[in-house]
């Protein structure tokens, strides 16, 4: 049941894994797609908007030029007789526009003659660049403060006051100079021409205004940045676009979405090089995204859940008849059925219900066999003795013991002496019978425990697992008792021979930690025993016995 209950858990949380990943994927590239969009989108409305207003200055600016250069033609300002009727003419010019700060008519040295309200008559502004450059043709200056003008207007806000100055000549039937039409035009038009052009665009995002001069001074924009100098990577552009649109980094340290647009004037107006930019947070662009996004991982946490149920029910639909196999199974290793039952369920299940029966049946048949060929594998064919596929699982075992019962492995190294010729003269199958023999008598040799393996021809290996305090005597006694049993005679076809028997010895761990290190030390005491006349006991580092 346990089993059965953990398949369904994990395949309902594969499920929801797997929807909400599929979910959050989804919703990353919908995400990213719909930042792409939105800010091409917001860019290029804002690059619009931008454009919109700088064009509606430059129109206002050129149309009210025009509006001037109208009543400079009026034969009352050409003659200048009647200064009351002037006088008249711009208080009525001055009350129609409010946008008209101030106009005055002067004479030929900058006396003012008359105005709107009467402000500035008998001043003269022979001196300043209203009249100075009005005398010489149409002149329209760029926005700054008149500190005079100021004082004199009335001003509720009480904030610092900026003019835009038209004027232009008064010139007699003759074509000579009478006079100048100067006018100074309030600032707050500018902010009146941003507002209108804001408040459609306001209600879908918030959206910022900026007028900049020629020389990237603040004209228009919240008051704290107004007179600074704007510093932005796409103002630095040579010859960029009239209008365009990027995302800037602001002196704030914030991107914004960035709409510019250049002053390019209008008919005969040719403009002040005054830059439009409209700008937005590109967090405040994102949030539909964001809200989008969050959606679809909600949407889809939801639907993830739903699915790990679903998935969940199915599962214990479909794995009921695996339980029932897996009971089948247990009661079959346990013995009291002798075969899996037929499970009827999807073709499947059917089929694998089948499958088990037949493997169980195999199974049952082949597992003597089995155990039979891994007994071959493990024997030498000829001696019965463990080969060197055997010594490889015994001794890492032979070790763990060895760990827990604090003992040691005894390696020793065996060689016949005598057997080649023996071999020579009666032949293989005589020299097969002699190595039996061999093995029969190492086999007796043995305790319980030790293991004793051919190598191969006429090399055997002995281990002995003996005490670690008395290691050194064991081994040796088990060793000349070997020498003593294989030096007796042995009957060979009518023939009676006697063999010796060469031994390297070395102990593990005493003598190294490496198994196959303590190996190779056995094998050079091998050596070092027939280099002594053989039929003799080398241990590793000692002398011959």
């Amino acid at each position: 049941m346990h089993s059965s209950h953990s398949l369904r858990s994990r395949f309902a949380i594969t499920i929801a894994v797997l929807v909400t990943a599929l979910s959050w994927l989804l919703g990353t590239l919908i995400g990213m797609d719909s930042s792409q969009r939105i800010r091409e989108e917001v860019g290029r409305d804002l690059a619009e908007v931008s454009y919109m207003m700088v064009d509606r200055l430059d129109r206002d600016m050129e149309s009210r030029a025009g509006m001037l250069q109208v009543l400079g033609q009026l034969r009352a300002l050409r003659e200048g007789q009647d200064i009351a009727e002037v006088r008249n003419l711009l208080d009525r010019l001055q009350s129609n526009f409010p946008s008209i700060a101030w106009i005055g008519y002067t004479d030929e040295q900058g006396q003012v003659l008359a105005s709107s309200n009467g402000i500035l008559e008998g001043v003269n502004i022979g001196h300043r660049p209203v009249f100075l450059e009005g005398s010489k043709g149409l002149f329209i200056g760029d926005v700054h403060e008149a500190v005079l003008l100021a004082k004199l207007l009335p001003n509720p806000t009480g904030e610092a006051m900026k003019f835009v100055d038209i004027s232009l000549p008064v010139l007699d039937q003759e074509g000579q100079l009478v006079g100048v039409l100067a006018s100074h035009l309030s600032w707050a038009w500018a902010d009146e021409v941003r507002l209108a052009i804001l408040e459609p665009i306001q209600q879908r995002r918030q959206v910022e205004f900026f007028v900049i001069g020629q020389d990237h001074t603040v004209l228009l924009a919240p008051k704290e940045m107004i007179g600074q100098q704007l510093t932005l990577p796409a103002l630095l552009v040579s010859n960029p676009p009239h209008n365009h649109w990027a995302v800037q980094q602001w002196p704030d340290g914030k991107e914004y979405l960035t709409g510019i647009a250049t002053s390019q004037g209008y008919k005969a107006y040719e403009g002040l090089g005054w830059i439009v930019i409209a700008r937005q947070s590109l967090d405040e662009a994102y949030a539909p995204v964001r809200e989008t996004t969050f959606n679809i991982l909600l949407w889809g946490s939801l639907l993830a859940l739903l699915f790990a149920l679903l998935g969940w029910l199915l599962t214990g639909y479909f794995t009921r008849p695996l339980r029932q196999i897996a009971e089948a199974a247990d009661r079959l290793s346990a013995g009291e059925i002798a075969v899996i039952p037929d499970i009827r369920s999807t073709h499947e299940i059917e089929t694998l219900s089948h499958s088990i029966r037949h493997l169980v049946e195999s199974l049952t048949h082949h597992h003597h066999a089995l155990g039979a060929m891994q007994t071959l594998a493990h024997q030498d064919g000829l001696t019965g003795l463990a080969n060197r596929i055997a010594l490889e699982h015994y001794l890492p075992q032979a070790q763990q013991q060895c760990h827990q019962h604090n003992r040691c492995l005894a390696l020793l190294y065996l060689d016949l002496d005598g057997f080649k010729p023996i071999n020579d003269k009666l032949g293989h199958a005589a020299g097969d019978l002699l190595l039996q023999e061999v093995a029969n008598r190492l086999r007796n040799g043995l305790r319980e425990g030790d293991l004793v393996a051919r190598l191969g021809g006429d090399e055997f290996l002995m281990v002995l697992q003996v005490p670690s305090e008395t290691a050194q005597d064991q081994a040796q006694m088990v060793a000349e008792r070997t020498l003593l049993a294989l030096k007796a005679p042995v009957q060979l076809e009518g023939h009676s021979v006697q063999i010796g028997c060469s031994i390297g010895g070395a102990l593990w761990p005493n003598d190294h930690g490496d198994i196959a290190a303590t190996l190779q030390l056995a094998d050079q005491a091998l050596y070092q025993a027939k280099d002594a006349g053989r039929n003799c006991v080398v241990f590793y580092a000692a002398a011959p016995t």
